[in-house]
């Protein structure tokens, strides 16, 4: 498994527990740090699985009202856990970082999809993140 593709499946795993704790996700990251340094059977959080979360974080409430407003249908918090995490990273890499090409990051958020979510998930999170590329340009915005 690549180096970026493991970074990417730690990431959404902390945005999944800090969801389901009801904790921040700065929180959940600093804790899976610290185990990492703690327990050598932990893998450790490298700094592109930090900057994602980082990176989530700071564009939280932009990112979560992007995925409201365009997942037609479905309100954030009645979406599955599992899809509105894997959204939520989908969203903030494919949107503001510019180093992956947009491409990669939706086959990657789909192949969470498939490893973590139901059957019908895999294409939701596509045709989101499939809008989101189109619309790019405009999304941005602070």
């Amino acid at each position: 498994m690549a180096a970026r593709n493991k970074a990417r499946k730690r990431a959404f795993q902390i945005l999944f527990e800090a969801d389901q704790r009801g904790a921040s996700v700065q929180t959940v990251l600093a804790d899976w740090i610290r185990h990492s340094r703690s327990d050598t059977r932990q893998p450790p959080v490298t700094e592109y699985t930090m900057e994602l979360v980082e990176g989530y974080a700071e564009y939280a409430p932009r990112i979560d009202e992007l995925i409201s407003t365009y997942a037609e249908g479905w309100d954030l918090d009645r979406m599955p856990v599992v899809d509105r995490n894997i959204l939520r990273l989908g969203t903030y890499e494919l949107v503001w970082v510019d180093g992956t090409p947009d491409a990669v990051v939706i086959d990657e958020a789909v192949q969470l999809a498939k490893e973590f979510s139901t059957e019908d998930s895999p294409s939701f999170v596509n045709g989101l993140l499939g809008r989101f590329k189109d619309l790019k340009p405009s999304l941005r915005r602070e």
